[in-house]
């Protein structure tokens, strides 16, 4: 026989505490929904159109072309230009001749689906010559520089404050002076010391250029550090990783301050050097602290956009060009919805896959 049970003062109690707990928390779950989830679900599905901000042509489905159009690469093989003996027809300065590459990608009934490619890099192999053809170029290169930029600011960046963290983590007289100088930069707008840097890599009286001129007693040659392809984007790293590495020094040392001081000492007394003790005793005691630590400057590296706006634009040569600023660029400059919309889905793809991967990576092994 089944009893049934009157609902008593109890129930009535965790009811009204349910209510309350989603009353408290309605207003984050609408922001979220406000300018997140709704957000990137018209992303995803602007991606899937030709939507344009301001265009007298009605809104069309495409499907997957947006991604098809930014992501395609191909290559192409050319073999060198022949004469009347079949041999090889060599320029002034000796080097093989080859066709022009718009023969391929113009209009070329033989290569259909090279129509309107470009060549975003080429090499020799043998006397043939390869090309690296992309729908678009300016948008691989955006993906590559994003990725380099990442590869760069990670280690660079975490690695830096944990040595920051190490040194200021002493029972010294104003260590606290040091501990506020290493974090100012973070306080200040990432615009703020976008301008500053600018004015620091200035190709002609920078202040950069000058200290080094100073240092070589004039033997140095003024460098334009962000109108060179080959120090452009090495100059937004070095900015990116001083600007925030205070910031993430503040977090390791509090992962260091939370390390038993008794552990120390037992490896001290079973001889252990200060290689040693960081390496069995600091470095495992900062795991949880290092993942964090990790992801979040992984996450603001993916995201660079502020530095290249004010800096650089892009340049020069497209060679500071990133994921975020070609986003930006085409979905409000060009007013293209449904491509900055297309990079927005991909940045977010980009961005999980990485994070699955740091997650799986950083698991807890069982014994």
């Amino acid at each position: 026989m089944t009893s049934i049970r009157a609902a008593g003062p109890s129930d009535n109690l965790e009811k009204q505490e349910s209510l309350v707990g989603w009353l408290m928390a309605g207003p984050a779950i609408f922001l979220i929904l406000l300018f997140l989830i709704i957000p990137f679900i018209m992303a995803f599905v602007f991606s899937l159109t030709n939507q344009r901000l301001i265009s007298p042509n009605p809104t069309q489905f495409v499907g997957l072309n947006n991604f098809a159009s930014l992501l395609t690469l191909r290559t192409l093989t050319v073999e060198p230009i022949l004469d009347e003996a079949g041999q090889p027809v060599r320029d002034e300065e000796g080097n093989l001749t080859y066709p022009r590459l718009r023969e391929f990608t113009r209009n070329n009934p033989a290569y259909p689906e090279l129509d309107g490619m470009q060549e975003w890099t080429s090499w020799q192999s043998g006397n043939s010559k390869v090309f690296l053809l992309a729908t678009d170029v300016v948008f691989m290169k955006a993906l590559v520089n994003t990725l380099i930029f990442v590869l760069f600011i990670v280690p660079g960046q975490g690695g830096l404050a944990l040595l920051l963290a190490l040194i200021i983590n002493q029972k010294l007289r104003g260590i606290n002076i040091f501990r506020t100088i290493y974090f100012m930069p973070v306080v200040v707008s990432m615009v703020v010391v976008s301008l500053l840097w600018r004015f620091i890599y200035d190709g002609q009286n920078g202040l950069l250029n000058t200290l080094l001129g100073i240092i070589t007693f004039g033997g140095f040659q003024p460098v334009d550090w962000l109108g060179n392809t080959a120090t452009a984007m090495p100059a937004l790293i070095a900015m990116s990783i001083w600007q925030g590495v205070g910031f993430h020094m503040v977090i390791w040392l509090a992962g260091l301050q939370n390390i038993p001081e008794s552990l120390y000492e037992a490896a001290s007394v079973e001889g252990a050097n200060r290689w040693q003790q960081f390496r069995f005793v600091t470095w495992p005691g900062l795991r949880n602290t290092a993942i964090f630590v990790f992801i979040i400057i992984t996450m603001q590296a993916f995201s660079l956009f502020t530095q290249v706006n004010v800096m650089t634009r892009g340049g020069p040569l497209d060679a500071t060009q990133s994921i975020m600023f070609q986003a930006v660029q085409r979905g409000y400059e060009k007013q293209d919805i449904s491509g900055g919309s297309t990079i927005s889905i991909i940045f977010f793809l980009l961005v999980l896959g990485v994070s699955l991967i740091q997650n799986y990576l950083t698991r807890e092994k069982n014994a």
